[in-house]
């Protein structure tokens, strides 16, 4: 991962532990179920941000040098990976 990417991510999660104590938070203090629910749908949404600057980095990091590489396995193996992070499927 680049440095700058790593900042990024780490920032991210700080932002986003932070998000998930207040919803627990909310729930020990029994707040507004809708309340609790928009505060859920907010780490959703960091937590996709957080996934998108990963698999930026790792796509033009990880999966150029692969590509650009001579090593056919290696190419094989990183556009399966992409495919089945991005369909949802475990390799």
């Amino acid at each position: 991962m680049q440095p700058d990417t790593k900042d990024a991510a780490i920032r991210r999660l700080s932002r986003i532990e932070g998000q998930v104590r207040g919803i627990s938070k909310m729930v020990s203090e029994d707040r507004y179920c809708i309340d609790v629910i928009r505060q859920v749908q907010a780490v959703k949404a960091a937590l996709a941000g957080l996934e998108t600057i990963v698999l930026d980095d790792h796509i033009s990091t990880c999966v150029d040098h692969a590509l650009t590489g001579s090593n056919v396995d290696d190419r094989r193996e990183k556009v399966e990976e992409l495919v089945a992070v991005l369909g949802g499927r475990k390799k």
